[in-house]
């Protein structure tokens, strides 16, 4: 058994529908004999008198579960912040398709008596990390879902060398370029054209954006391989995301090192659902009903 005695709540503050899932989560953790502290912006936006942490980070280390309720942006953010500490994340969607989370605003209730009845499995997902010099400023940053170098307002191509394990893959000509880890690979990689990947699979994926060539196509590689990525443009905005949170500029010359990281964060997953099943009912596909 899991025990779980002090719980931890976290809110998108740009999600007002947040504030009284966040009152009701309260009452919800009370009733069950359980302990909870608010970071302070979702204290503050469901007006609870309860204690208070100011950072996420400070939270998990007092936490046997934190509650996330927002989308997968959300899931993200947290998730990059709270990398290595092991806490568990329960995801409650308020947002879009909702990938990372765990049930919806309208299973929120069901999914906490779930919980305290230990009926919950962790799944532990992997983060990259990307090195390197931006415009002459080192980085270090990590993703939970990928990096994307793509191109500026123009509407021209970049150009980007690709080398695995130092081994030349190509030089793509494109809109940009998507490294992402399972987890990522329902997010711009799959919009894009790349694969569906089971998050238990050891691999990364390398997909090109609008590539100029048409034989261009994704490429999965082992997840301990190193991926560098060179920007050849020239007097073109070039610009690398993680997450589509954190921006960095790139300069004629820079060099992206992508690998997996030492760093994971977990995840709650109910025991009734799986991430077949969500793909079913996310994606609409055939066989929902299954």
């Amino acid at each position: 058994m899991r025990e779980i005695r002090r719980v931890g709540l976290v809110a998108n503050p740009d999600k007002p529908e947040a504030g009284p899932l966040l009152r009701r989560a309260v009452e919800l953790t009370t009733a069950s004999g359980r302990e909870f502290i608010a970071e302070a912006r979702a204290a503050q936006m469901a007006d609870l008198s309860v204690q208070r942490c100011k950072g996420v980070r400070e939270l998990a280390a007092q936490c046997d579960l934190i509650i996330v309720l927002g989308g997968d942006g959300t899931m993200l953010g947290v998730g990059r912040t709270l990398a290595g500490m092991n806490v568990p994340l329960l995801g409650i969607n308020i947002g879009g398709l909702g990938f990372l989370t765990a049930a919806s605003a309208a299973q929120m209730e069901e999914a906490l008596a779930a919980i305290w009845r230990n009926e919950f499995e962790f799944d532990d997902r992997a983060l990259i990390r990307a090195d390197g010099s931006a415009c002459d400023s080192p980085f270090d940053q990590l993703a939970l879902n990928d990096f994307v170098i793509s191109r500026g307002a123009a509407s021209r191509l970049i150009t980007l060398e690709v080398l695995v394990d130092g081994e030349a893959l190509t030089r793509y000509r494109a809109d940009g370029l998507v490294v992402c880890t399972p987890t990522g690979s329902t997010a711009y990689s799959l919009a894009a054209g790349g694969a569906v990947v089971s998050p238990n699979a050891q691999a990364l994926t390398i997909t090109p954006v609008c590539p100029h060539t048409l034989s261009n196509r994704s490429v999965i590689v082992n997840m301990e391989s190193i991926i560098e990525v060179k920007n050849l443009s020239e007097r073109l905005e070039v610009f690398l995301s993680a997450d589509g949170q954190v921006q960095l500029p790139l300069a004629t010359g820079d060099v992206v090192r992508i690998r997996r990281a030492g760093e994971t964060i977990r995840l709650v997953r109910l025991r009734d659902s799986s991430f077949f099943k969500t793909l079913r009912n996310k994606l609409n596909w055939s066989g929902s009903s299954l």
